[in-house]
């Protein structure tokens, strides 16, 4: 504890981070906040970023900074935060089933307790309110959270909950209009950073139902969205030149410093470390924007996560959901009978889906890989984001046959399909499947006719989900897909049930594919 002090005196790791007028609680509570987080007051980080306060925070501070500079008085930390703070609510507990129950009965009474309804305004919190009521994916996770949400409205869409999946939609449209972009959620510790940009497949979702005039409704919020990615409203960094001029993109987060949710270990990883600490903080924060947080596709010696980077990274996966919104923005300007727009996206897709073909795929390994900025070549991970481009129809029809087959000979297992080929005790490692993995993969190879192998990959799934649902009674986050009498782990937390994106893959899945629920 005292190298951990010294390191905080010589190295602060509070910043001015660049939220607009919007105040993360490291801003807010200041050395209280550190106090709190680097001696685990609570076992996850996330507990006290996500707590209320009971009074005024700058009250709550000073009396804090009065006690702690007062060397004649005793305290608990604890017991100062319990009667100052009230503690994030536990959903979960509410989540348990009956004996009768089917998974089909118990997700569409799960999603009454994942719901919540539009948000008021506290002094001190972290939560930013939205007007509309929505999903959260439970557990730790009691916000809105942006990339898991498309997974969850296909469940809802399956459910028939149209209302909800539009207010979901809603409420991300308010944020882009409000805060310039999506952020990873609605906490004011997100704002620094989105997720994978979903927001136009959420709108192929919703056109379903509604029609394709759903593009022109959102047109402004898709292009303030792509705005953001494109580095046409702030200097995001999130654009790339690739060495023949054509443009991909990147993740990056817009600070450098321990992110506020995983303060603790984000900073005890940087004690060590000899390089840059802003550099790796940031690495680490680009990695919460990829959603893969945290995975050997990241790792420069793809081992450890002290080489995470990040920004050197082209992810294939990112570019295929730009080029997916590009392809909206072209549906969006031809539903408002603005061609030269129309056109202009249009070309922008083509050029994309030129430069992702050009650059991330491997005729040697029939497979796609991220490019890798540092080295001008191929990352060295394989890994199932390199199914995205058939998920998102950017693949020339003939990369099927190797692609199917390295997903038969390495990334099928005995509960679906495995996210890399490597055990880092990283929660995006072997050997965990996730659901919106499956559901990409699975889409990819069924849009290119390897419809035999898609189904099963579904049916290993769906019988994965079900059977550890008759053992728990619950939904979990990720699943051990290599031996499924094991639970999933790794990463920086336990593995969290509720659980929205699994719920709404399962739901899809089982209705897509004629696959029944017990």
């Amino acid at each position: 504890m005292k190298r951990m002090l010294a390191f905080l005196l010589l190295f602060p790791v509070i910043a001015e981070a660049q939220y607009s007028k919007f105040s993360p609680p490291n801003r807010i509570y200041d050395g209280l906040f550190t106090d709190i987080q680097m001696n685990r007051i609570f076992p996850d980080n996330k507990t006290f970023v996500d707590c209320v306060p009971l009074r005024d925070p700058q009250a709550i501070l000073a009396d804090y900074l009065k006690l702690k500079g007062n060397p004649n008085v005793r305290y608990s930390l604890k017991m100062f935060v319990d009667k100052n703070f009230s503690l994030p609510s536990k959903p979960a507990s509410n989540f348990s089933s009956s004996a009768e129950e089917s998974v089909t009965q118990h997700i569409n009474r799960l999603w009454g307790g994942l719901k919540r309804v539009p948000d008021k305004q506290v002094k001190g919190s972290s939560l930013l309110p939205l007007p509309y009521s929505y999903i959260v994916p439970g557990g730790r996770f009691g916000e809105i959270f942006y990339w898991d949400s498309y997974f969850t409205m296909l469940g809802l869409q399956t459910s028939g909950q149209y209302e909800m999946m539009e207010n979901m939609i809603k409420n991300f449209s308010f944020m882009i209009d409000n805060y310039g972009h999506i952020p990873n959620g609605n906490r004011t510790y997100f704002l620094s950073r989105s997720q994978p940009p979903f927001f136009s497949m959420m709108l192929e979702v919703l056109s379903e139902p509604k029609g394709e005039k759903v593009y022109a409704d959102y047109l402004s919020e898709m292009q303030k969205e792509y705005d953001y990615w494109m580095d046409k409203t702030a200097a995001t960094r999130h654009v790339v030149k690739m060495p023949d001029g054509s443009i991909l993109n990147r993740y990056y987060d817009q600070d450098d410093v321990p992110r506020q949710e995983s303060f603790y270990e984000d900073s005890t990883l940087a004690i060590n470390y000899k390089g840059d600490r802003k550099v790796l903080y940031r690495n680490l924060r680009s990695g919460a924007e990829s959603g893969w947080d945290f995975s050997s596709r990241w790792f420069a010696d793809g081992k450890t996560l002290a080489t995470v980077k990040v920004l050197d990274m082209v992810p294939v996966d990112l570019n295929g959901l730009l080029y997916h919104l590009e392809l909206s923005l072209q549906k969006g300007y031809e539903q408002k009978k603005n061609s030269a727009r129309a056109n202009y996206y249009k070309q922008q897709a083509t050029k994309r889906k030129d430069a992702i073909n050009k650059y991330c795929w491997s005729q040697k390994e029939g497979w796609y890989f991220d490019y890798d900025l540092s080295t001008h070549s191929l990352s060295n991970e394989m890994t199932l984001a390199g199914l995205s481009p058939f998920f998102f129809r950017i693949a020339p029809q003939p990369y099927i046959i190797p692609a199917s087959k390295v997903v038969e000979s390495q990334f099928l297992k005995a509960g679906g399909v495995v996210t890399t080929l490597k055990n880092t005790g990283q929660q995006w490692d072997s050997p965990n499947g996730w659901a919106p993995l499956q559901w990409m993969s699975i889409k990819g190879l069924d849009n290119y006719g390897s419809k035999t192998l898609a189904s099963e990959i579904a049916r290993r799934w769906v019988n994965l989900n079900i059977k550890v649902y008759k053992a728990t009674g619950k939904m979990m986050e990720k699943y051990n897909v290599v031996n499924t009498t094991l639970t999933a782990g790794g990463g920086e937390y336990p593995s969290q049930d509720g659980f929205g994106w699994t719920n709404g893959v399962l739901l899809k899945l089982m209705h897509d594919y004629n696959l029944k629920g017990n």
